[in-house]
Formats: structure tokens, sequence, C-alpha cells
């Protein structure tokens, strides 16, 4: 028995050393980058915080007042946001690439080691934005910490690192570009949201913000799709693009789940919000109102929108005494 389990330990350690001998040599220079082991330990406290020891440390604490801070997070990520979509595009998406079959530049070039440098990038934009949750946690907004936004946020960071460690560059990285875009997008609302109720009147296009993120899925897809279809493609790593595919059509899937349920059924209001708007108050998200919380203005009922709750905020309630005092006269 003893001996299998130093078999199995030998066979385990083989791997791994094969795995991480596989690297991108022009990678292993960059921070987090030498070994899988940092990076998935940060994962791994990353789901005991959110999950269990975050909520208990929170329990009988009073939830944060974060607006400051929020404020600069979401308006820091726009900026790198679009920095890293900017370099995407120098390093050969808007220069030497075809968007069809694009194989990952393996040579020194100053051109080829600004895609390694913007590939890195956007892998650790990823370890950065798990901050979104623990602006939930921090704030006790235990009812947007989903299986959705936790499967998002530790998948991501976990899988680029593989993605961005063997093939920085090439047709897998056109998932990383327009996940850049949308962000730009999604963190400029949250940043809006989070400065208070005043920003409110520019925010009327937040229900179309899961529709924004489907139409990622379905670009991403279709552009990892076309691999199936060439007669020869030289890419190296097809594996990729299988994830990839995989991956646009299973969150496809989940959001438009979500947009069914929020937006056509309205059936996405959690317990505590129904108990909440029931009393007059609101659900808090980055300044915004969600998950079909009742909106009251001037003693009238209005059922708001849902958003896709996996980033920071807060909402607003306006004259909701009003409401309850009238319903106490009736």
């Amino acid at each position: 028995m003893l001996q299998e389990i130093r078999e199995i330990g030998t066979h385990a350690v083989a791997i791994y050393d094969y795995l991480v001998a596989g690297l991108d040599p022009r990678i292993k220079g960059y921070f987090l980058m030498q070994s899988p082991i940092p990076m998935s330990l940060i994962l791994l406290c990353y789901l005991s915080f959110v999950l269990y020891l975050g909520p208990r440390l929170m329990a009988n604490r009073k939830p944060f007042q974060l607006k400051e801070a929020m404020i600069v997070y979401n308006f820091f990520l726009v900026a790198l946001s679009i920095y890293i979509v900017y370099e995407f595009l120098m390093s050969g998406w808007a220069t030497t690439y075809t968007w069809r079959c694009d194989a990952v530049d393996t040579s020194d070039s100053p051109q080829a080691l600004r895609m390694v440098q913007v590939a890195w990038l956007f892998w650790f934009s990823k370890i950065i934005e798990l901050m979104d949750t623990i602006f939930f946690v921090l704030r006790k907004k235990h009812g947007q910490i989903t299986f959705l936004h936790i499967f998002h946020h530790s998948l991501m960071p976990w899988t680029w690192w593989w993605g961005v460690g063997y093939a920085p560059g090439g047709m897998g990285s056109f998932h990383a570009m327009v996940n850049c875009s949308v962000h730009i997008i999604m963190y400029f609302y949250y940043g809006l949201a989070a400065a208070g109720p005043r920003f409110q009147k520019f925010l009327w296009w937040k229900k179309y913000m899961t529709a924004i993120q489907l139409i990622q899925f379905v670009l991403v897809s279709i552009h990892a799709t076309q691999y199936y279809f060439m007669d020869s493609c030289d890419y190296q790593f097809p594996i990729i693009l299988h994830l990839i595919w995989m991956y646009g059509t299973f969150f496809f899937v989940l959001f438009s789940n979500f947009w069914v349920q929020a937006y056509v059924k309205g059936k996405r209001l959690p317990k505590q919000a129904a108990s909440q708007s029931q009393n007059g108050t609101a659900v808090y998200k980055n300044g915004t109102c969600h998950e079909n919380c009742k909106h009251h203005e001037n003693g009238k009922h209005h059922e708001n929108g849902i958003k896709y709750g996996t980033t920071n905020g807060c909402s607003h309630h306006e004259n909701g005494s009003t409401h309850m005092g009238k319903m106490k006269k009736a």
C-alpha cells in the first residue's frame, strides 16, 4: 500500500514537472507565473473567505460603508480595461492578426513580447476583480454571492493562468480582448452607480448590462467555432479554443436563464429582498436597485429590473416612508 502511494506521488510530481516545463519561457519571469501553486492558493483563500470566514467575521458586525473605496476601485478597473484593450489591439488584433486563424507568435520580437505582457496583465486583472466579492462580504450583501458569481470569479483566473502560461496571444486572446471591452462598460456603470443617487438619471441603461454580457459570449463562441470549419490552422493550442467555446456556450446558457428569470418571469427576487421591499426598503447594489427590488418614489409602487450580480454596489430608496405611511392609514 505504501509503495502504491509512493508511485502515485511520483507520477503526480512527474505530471506537475511536465506541465510547468511546458510553460512559455517568456512568461515565467512575470509575477505568480513560475508555478500554478501560488495562484491556486490565492483562489482557495478567496473561496474560504467569501464562503466561510468572511460571513462569520461579519455576523455580529455592522456592514462597512465603502462608497469611496468602490468608486476608486471601479474607475481604476475602467482605466485598466481600456489600457488592456488598447494593448491587445496594438499587439496584433489591429495590426497583424487576421481575426481568423492567428497563431501564437513565439518569437522575441517587440510586438510578440508586448502581447505576452498584456496577456499576463489581463490574467492579473482577474485576480484584482476578486475584490468584487470581498466588497459584498464586507458590506454584508450575502444575497449577491451567488453560484454564478463565485463560479465566474474563481474559474476565470484559474483557467486563464494556464492559457496565458502556454499561449500568450493568437486566437485564444480574442476572448480576453472582448471580455475587457465589456468590463469597460460594466465597471463604468458600477462606478457611476456607487457615486450615489444623483447619478441615477444617467443609469437608465442598466437593464442592458446582461444583454451586453450575452453578446460577449456569442462573439467569443462564434470566433472559436471558426476553427472547426477551417481546412487547416496552425494555431498551436486547439485545446484552448475548445475550452473557450465550451466556456462561452456554458455562460451564455447561464446568463440567458438569468435574463428570462429576471426580465421575462420576474422571479429573481431573493427572500431577503422580498422581506425588505415589503417593509419599504430596497436592496443595495452599486447604487442601483436590482433583483426586482421595489423602488418607491413619492408613494407610488414601481417594478424595477434585475442586473447581473457579479460586481460591487448599492441601491437607493426614495420616500419609502411615505408609502409605508399610506399603507398604515389604509
